[in-house]
């Protein structure tokens, strides 16, 4: 079965999430998704409060910006989430938005060695291992957790480029394509990165006026694909178009000033039981 969850905004408020976060739990929303945007709510933070006001929802965070932590600080709060909230911890990195990396003074001549040397040292931490690394970015000296989670996290990693889709299906679990990526290019992607699930983020509303507010999304953020619209019939049926391209989770998207409260139980309970 294709995993169907919904997108937590980050223009949002932060101290909305409480009632989000466990309204999508009491509707059986598998999972909720975090974004870690510039300069707005702290994925980690959101994350962890999120997790801790739940029973059954597992919580991602899609991005952590690889150029804003030191990759052992990050592996000991992901360890640390992992003890507490076992598998319903869903980490993603990336290379972060290159103009806010550049105004916080962290923007890496190479993103892409960056994030190989970053996540490849991460997994590897998450595992237990001992590790012991000099590259142009990542150094650690015999660094291993004490605390190590029981089982390691599905490490997700965003991608847009094709050599980031290729980087982040090698190094990651999990590989993740932003709102406004279109069935054709899933199947583009699914080609290349076979041995890691795919997660797509996609826009969908319902409602007087979806179509024209997907539609001035696209154009706002210069999108491909504006996303669905329409009933919960036609959105499963979009939804189904993902899957049957080789999307493994489609985490629905929607607008900013949409009630995100009324989101996720819409998600949970009218669009998720139509879709196989």
């Amino acid at each position: 079965m294709t995993t169907i969850g919904a997108i937590f905004l980050p223009s949002n408020p932060p101290e909305t999430l409480r009632s989000v976060a466990q309204a999508a739990d009491q509707a059986g929303l598998e999972e909720l998704w975090i974004w870690e945007d510039c300069f707005l709510n702290g994925g980690l933070t959101a994350a962890t409060a999120a997790l801790a006001w739940t029973e059954q929802l597992r919580v991602g965070v899609g991005i952590m910006p690889v150029p804003f932590r030191n990759v052992a600080s990050l592996a000991m709060e992901l360890a640390t989430l992992g003890r507490l909230f076992g598998d319903r911890v869903l980490p993603g990195i990336g290379h972060g938005v290159q103009d806010w990396m550049g105004q916080v003074g962290a923007r890496p001549a190479s993103p892409l060695t960056l994030l190989r040397e970053y996540a490849t040292a991460l997994r590897a931490l998450l595992h237990g291992e001992s590790v012991t690394v000099s590259g142009k970015y990542v150094e650690l000296d015999q660094v291993r957790l004490d605390w190590p989670p029981a089982v390691p996290p599905v490490l997700s990693v965003a991608a847009g480029g094709p050599k980031t889709i290729a980087l982040a299906g090698e190094v990651g679990d999990a590989v993740v394509l932003a709102g406004g990526t279109s069935p054709a290019k899933v199947a583009e992607v699914a080609k290349v990165v076979t041995d890691a699930q795919l997660i797509v983020f996609l826009p969908a509303l319902t409602g007087p006026g979806a179509e024209a507010k997907l539609l001035a999304d696209m154009e706002k953020y210069q999108a491909d694909y504006p996303g669905v619209w329409g009933t919960p019939a036609e959105i499963a049926a979009g939804v189904a178009e993902f899957a049957a391209a080789g999307a493994t989770k489609v985490i629905l998207q929607p607008v900013a000033g949409e009630d995100p409260e009324a989101y996720v139980r819409w998600v949970a309970g009218e669009v998720r039981p139509l879709i196989g």
